[in-house]
């Protein structure tokens, strides 16, 4: 009898061997992989997705290890995608990774050739980022999935999956809304949450705004954002792997 035991043996277990099969032609483009995608990327390395594309720029920082799966002691200063690679690798050393160090940006997006992805996931913080990935994604027909606010959140419970449409109460999905309306896009997968966001608390000797931490030669540095959020370490978790949820049911149906 041949022993057919491997990594996901368990996951087959409730999927069965076509839906494995399918998740190992699948490639999936992570932009962002932060708090929110690096917890996505775990999940779908450790469900056995083929390919899975990751994009970020950003070095990790000491301010990273209270929620960032990648972020340790012995990670920081080095880039996110680079730490991300070796250790989807290490759970899975058949996943083929395609690593781009960069920040996507609409400027940027003739750099990706989105008719390649199976899934997109938008975990990415900037709003002009976001409407340039839905609208790539609704060109080329391909599922994505968008993240909002889950910065100054506490609650992981009231975190849901909706469309763009259905969402209240979450600023950032307003704005989505709104501009997405503008540009004609009909509907968008997005995880969000009704819980009203915290003011953070106003504190120079742990602000990151007066103090920043980030590793020399960051691009972009704290010193540079409007308002650093406050986060805690189970929410956005819970976001990412609510996400990698999402995709890996919808690349089984399909």
């Amino acid at each position: 009898m041949v022993n057919k035991m491997n990594e996901f043996a368990r996951t087959e277990l409730l999927l069965g061997g076509s839906a494995m099969a399918k998740l190992r032609a699948a490639r999936v483009a992570v932009f962002g992989i932060g708090g929110v995608g690096g917890y996505t990327v775990e999940a779908l390395a450790r469900s056995g997705i083929g390919t899975i594309d990751i994009i970020d720029d950003d070095k990790v920082c000491l301010t990273n290890l209270n929620r960032q799966i990648i972020a340790t002691r012995s990670t920081i200063g080095k880039y996110k995608v680079d730490v991300m690679e070796a250790r989807i690798h290490d759970i899975n050393p058949a996943c083929q990774v395609e690593k781009h160090r960069c920040f996507y940006l609409p400027e940027s997006k003739d750099e990706f050739d989105f008719s390649d992805y199976t899934y997109v996931v938008d975990a990415v913080d900037t709003v002009t980022a976001k409407i340039s990935l839905v609208m790539e994604a609704e060109q080329k027909n391909v599922p994505i999935i968008s993240s909002m606010g889950a910065g100054n959140k506490l609650n992981p419970a009231e975190f849901e999956v909706a469309d763009i449409y259905e969402t209240s109460v979450c600023p950032l999905a307003k704005v989505m809304r709104r501009e997405l309306k503008k540009r004609g896009i009909k509907k968008l997968k997005v995880v969000y949450s009704k819980e009203k966001a915290l003011t953070p608390i106003e504190d120079e000797n742990i602000s990151c705004k007066s103090n920043c931490v980030c590793p020399p030669n960051t691009a972009r540095n704290c010193l540079q954002r409007r308002a650093i959020p406050g986060s805690v370490a189970f929410v956005p978790s819970v976001v990412g792997l609510i996400i990698a949820s999402e995709v890996v049911k919808d690349i089984i149906v399909s």
